[in-house]
């Protein structure tokens, strides 16, 4: 019967077997749990794991702990949330005048298609480079040439909406969503801007001459309203005197012409009663005698009034 192989340990030979046998046993027990230990991982969260099978990108895994194949297998995070990419270009307006700009485009991995995006780009330093950021300069370009350089500040939400709109037509297909786009700042030549600054000085003092005019119109207006209305005034108390004086004196007229008509009328009876009474007419002529008698060619004694007697 076989001894165990821990007796006899007191030979040289036996104890340098012993030793190296578990030697072996305890770097196998270290490998494999290295090996397990290399096997397992974990995927942040916001992220998907590219899982490569001798550098062949093989898989998507998702986020937490997962095991590889250790030694075959490698795992390369790629980023699902939304990004910012910032570009600082050099472009020109319609006038051909230069301008630099600042553009920004917030824009996100589709999560099912982020293992397309890896086999066909190698990541998402090589999809930006390559593909997004000269699309996003080209738009801008683009968007930029349309306008103006007077114009450009005051249309920036028009600019940004074309860079969008081109940038989401060039950019179909890809396995990427696009977000926003901010046109973050706009740079026109320090003459340019020193022009626009006189300009508008020179605006603003014109303004400033043009409301000093009509405020002067103003009061000139208001001096001629006043004196017309006051002209007005005095015609109205003219007219209205006149008016008071041709009726008092049209009122005078009426009555004169009423007086005198009465008075002629009462003549007129009067001649017509007399004609037709002699006795009334002596009796008149009588009542009209000064109690002298008339000295006439005839004497002093004689009677005057004929046809007094008694009939």
């Amino acid at each position: 019967m076989e001894q165990p192989i821990f007796e006899n340990t007191s030979s040289p030979r036996k104890s340098t077997v012993f030793f190296a046998k578990w030697g072996i046993l305890a770097i196998v027990a270290l490998f494999v749990v290295y090996t397990i230990i290399l096997g397992i991982y974990t995927i942040e969260e916001g992220h998907v794991g590219i899982v490569k099978r001798w550098g062949k990108a093989v898989s998507a895994v998702e986020p937490g702990l997962n095991f590889k194949m250790p030694y075959m297998e490698t795992v390369e995070e790629i980023e699902i949330r939304p990004r910012k990419n910032e570009e600082v270009l050099a472009a020109s307006t319609s006038e051909t005048m230069p301008i630099v700009a600042k553009v920004s485009i917030n824009w996100a991995v589709i999560k099912e298609q982020s293992l397309d995006l890896y086999v066909g780009y190698g990541g998402l330093s090589q999809f930006e480079s390559r593909i997004l950021d000269p699309r996003l300069r080209s738009a801008t370009k683009e968007a930029i040439a349309k306008h103006p350089a007077d114009k450009i500040i005051q249309q920036r939400e028009v600019i940004i909406g074309d860079i969008q709109t081109s940038l989401s037509k060039t950019m179909q297909g890809f396995p990427v969503e696009l977000d926003s786009v901010q046109l973050e700042d706009l740079k026109l030549p320090e003459n340019y801007l020193q022009a626009i600054e006189e300009k508008q000085r020179e605006k603003e003092l014109a303004k400033a001459e043009e409301h000093r005019l009509t405020k002067q119109q103003h009061t000139a207006q208001q001096a001629v309203n006043t004196a017309n209305a006051d002209r007005d005034s005095q015609k109205a108390r003219a007219d209205g005197m006149a008016y008071e004086i041709n009726t008092i004196a049209q009122a005078e007229a009426a009555a004169i012409k009423l007086k005198g008509s009465a008075e002629a009328e009462a003549i007129q009876k009067k001649a017509e009663a007399i004609a037709n009474n002699l006795t009334l007419v002596e009796y008149t002529r009588a009542l009209n005698w000064d109690g002298k008698m008339p000295t006439t060619v005839m004497g002093e004694g004689t009677n005057v009034l004929w046809g007094m007697g008694t009939r």
